[in-house]
C-alpha cells in the first residue's frame, strides 16, 4: 500500500489550496479514504472522510462549508479542496485508510497559511 499527497504550500489567508492523494497497492474504490492533519505541537486530527463509491462525507467541524473532499476511483485519487484558509489551518497533512485491521497513512505535505 502506498499513498502519495501532493499539493501543500505556502497561501495567504483567505486563499485556496487543492491537495491530492494517489494510492496504489490495494483496491481503491472499496474503502474509506480520509484527510488528517497535525499541526505544529499538536495530535493528529480527522479533516474529512468520503465512503467508498463518494456518496458520503464527513468533516470535522472545524472546516465545514470551507473544505471539500471528492475521489476519482479511475485515478486512485482522493482530493481535499480547501478554501478560506485560515492561519490555523497550517499543519501537515495526511491521506489515510483502513482495512484489514491495519492502518495506513502517506508521507504527509505542508499547508502553510500566513501573510
Amino acid at each position: 500500500v502506498q499513498l502519495v499527497e501532493s499539493g501543500g504550500g505556502l497561501v495567504q489567508p483567505g486563499g485556496s489550496l487543492r491537495l491530492s492523494c494517489l494510492a496504489s497497492g490495494f483496491t481503491f474504490s472499496n474503502y474509506d479514504m480520509s484527510w488528517y492533519r497535525q499541526p505544529p505541537g499538536k495530535e493528529r486530527e480527522l479533516v474529512a472522510r468520503i465512503s467508498p463509491a463518494g456518496s458520503s462525507t464527513n468533516y470535522a467541524d472545524s472546516v465545514k462549508g470551507r473544505f471539500t473532499i471528492s475521489r476519482d476511483n479511475a485515478k486512485n485519487t482522493v482530493y481535499l479542496q480547501m478554501n478560506s484558509l485560515r492561519p490555523e489551518d497550517t499543519a501537515k497533512y495526511y491521506c489515510n485508510t483502513r482495512f484489514d485491521r491495519l492502518t495506513y497513512w502517506g508521507q504527509g505535505t505542508q499547508v502553510t497559511v500566513s501573510s
